[in-house]
């Protein structure tokens, strides 16, 4: 008797969160039509238009061409120096304990977190004319001139591109690493196989997925590179993602944007769906572990000298650019612009205090902490529109069924379409009531929602998955209708999942640039957007300034991925 009532209720419980499962789809979906869908074919539109018509003004190789080349160059070039230091990177977090390792696992995530103009700015501190180092090598060898010149080279984009990535090796390949099965490796060994022949022929064809899945997405964001191309390379260099925003906001020519951004998109879905074909394949299967399994301290020299030395590496690449800005913007150094007679050099808060400071009494001056400002009220907004329809579609995506496994692609998509691009399809779609890009205020926090979205999902869905059915069968036998079940099982399941969603959504938000550059009003910046402009004035105060916002902006950032981080280690 009790088993038939049960097995009425398992019945009663499918047939019900079935039928709710589609309707969950219809916010996203509209959603991701009118805001993603909707803009892209209109940029495809005004591109076929512009070839059809002969209207088209921009030389194909002369233009076109050399940025595709370049784009392409560079992104390879990258992606292989990220692997050189992510894949031993990953074998560190992945295999060893050693002290200070959840704080260098923070430094090592949040490079991926900070918008382009903070790396900028962190690079600059460190490796600028005025930089830390240059003024270190000029006083110790009584130079008159910055020996180390990286800036607006080949060098500069490549060395911020290995800064920001690296964790996603880490994340990825280290993750998978983890997961590995010790006993694989054991019998190897008892088998009589050498430690590199063990790897070779055990541990790498297990980890070949991830790193195909890390490689492609490393290339995917280093193509469409937008803030360390315009930062860090300088007029000199120009990719597909540069000459897209120099065509439209100092060319006025969309039509030729048009074209780039479709081809830059063509080329971005195709690296897309060729990560979610190769990245999903496995040769053998992963056999997980207990948590902390198979990790141990470095025992022989040899292992010592790799957890010390790769330590020293990841924290002078990723942590000593950040640690320079935030000195920097405590220290007086130059002059400020227009400042005569002699300066007071060494430490100062004055470039934290002019942030509240109209110091030319300019009409059109808008105060940083009102950058500030409007950075957190787009976050907070941008939060709620992800963390809603992201819940709704990972709950939806918790049932099987070839059209949600269909519909979850296209949720993806916004991941392979590059910040710029979305920009303009907005810049170029949303001309008039009732959405009009000059005057529609949740434009930005919009934008920053489809970006944070799919991540949003990649972060619930895997969680509500592990819910065991049993749970929501024993809800229902007990007389608990589909939302008390939703409410009482599976959301205090995936609280802290959620939590995590939220706090990495609203990181994303702060640090978004590409799609800002091309939305936000002169009147409501950013803080990306403010510091971007801050550092291309002259005079040490609006460089301070700069540093000031983006030092601060920083913490934020860092406070937020150590609370994932203590999240993540308490789940």
């Amino acid at each position: 008797m009790i088993s038939a009532i049960g097995g009425r209720a398992a019945a009663q419980l499918k047939r019900a969160v079935r039928q709710p499962a589609l309707w969950l789809w219809a916010a996203p979906l509209l959603f991701l039509g009118y805001f993603f869908f909707y803009p892209l074919i209109s940029i495809l539109g005004m591109a076929g238009q512009a070839a059809l018509g002969g209207s088209l003004k921009i030389d194909f190789w002369g233009e076109m061409w050399p940025a595709l080349v370049f784009t392409v160059w560079q992104a390879a070039l990258s992606t292989l120096l990220t692997l050189v230091v992510g894949l031993p990177a990953a074998f560190l977090f992945a295999c060893f304990h050693f002290p200070g390792k959840s704080l260098l696992r923070v430094a090592t995530t949040l490079p991926f977190i900070l918008p382009t103009v903070v790396a900028a700015a962190g690079f600059n501190a460190l490796l600028g004319p005025r930089g830390w180092l240059n003024l270190l090598l000029m006083a110790v060898f009584h130079l008159d001139s910055a020996p180390v010149q990286i800036l607006n080279t080949l060098g500069a984009i490549l060395l911020a591109h290995v800064f920001y990535n690296t964790t996603i090796v880490i994340r990825v390949t280290g993750s998978a690493w983890a997961q590995l099965d010790p006993r694989l490796e054991q019998a190897g060994r008892a088998l009589g196989a050498s430690v590199w022949r063990n790897f070779r022929e055990v541990t790498l064809p297990l980890l070949k997925p991830s790193i195909i899945a890390a490689t492609l997405l490393v290339f995917l964001f280093d193509f469409t590179s937008f803030g360390v191309i315009l930062l860090m390379g300088g007029p000199k260099f120009s990719t597909l993602e540069v000459e897209i925003y120099l065509q439209t906001m100092q060319m006025l020519n969309l039509p030729a944007a048009g074209i780039l951004s479709a081809l830059q998109l063509a080329i971005t879905l195709g690296l897309g769906w060729l990560s979610s074909r190769l990245g999903g394949v496995r040769d053998i299967p992963l056999l997980p572990r207990l948590k902390g399994e198979g990790m141990r301290p470095a025992h022989s020299w040899g292992e010592k000298v790799f957890v010390g030395g790769m330590s020293l590496v990841l924290a002078l690449l990723l942590a000593l650019p950040l640690l320079s800005l935030a000195g920097r913007s405590v220290t007086r150094l130059d002059a400020d612009r227009g400042q005569r007679g002699a300066i007071d050099s060494g430490l100062t808060l004055d470039y934290y205090g002019a942030l509240f400071v109209n110091s030319n009494q300019s009409i059109f001056y808008v105060p940083p902490v009102d950058a500030a400002r409007n950075s957190l009220g787009y976050a907070l907004t941008a939060v709620a529109f992800a963390m809603t329809l992201g819940t709704l579609a990972s709950f939806a995506l918790n049932h099987k069924g070839r059209a949600n496994r269909f519909l979850g692609l296209l949720l993806m998509l916004p991941i392979g379409v590059s910040a710029v691009t979305l920009g303009l399809g907005f810049l170029v779609t949303f001309t008039g009531p009732p959405v009009d890009v000059r005057s529609f205020p949740l434009l930005v926090p919009i934008a920053h929602s489809l970006v944070a979205l799919p991540f949003v999902v990649r972060i619930l869905q895997p969680a509500l998955a592990s819910i065991p059915n049993q749970l929501r069968q024993a809800a229902a036998v007990l007389g608990a209708p589909p939302w008390r079940v939703w409410l009482e099982v599976d959301l205090p399941v995936v609280g802290r999942a959620m939590l995590v969603a939220g706090i990495f959504a609203f990181t994303i938000s702060l640090g978004e640039f590409g799609a800002t550059s091309f939305l936000a009003r002169p009147e409501t910046p950013t803080l990306p957007i403010a510091i971007y402009r801050y550092l291309s004035l002259p005079g040490a105060l609006n460089y301070g300034q700069a540093l000031a916002m983006a030092t601060i902006l920083m913490l934020i950032c860092g406070v937020c991925i150590f609370v994932m981080e203590r999240i993540s280690l308490t789940e």
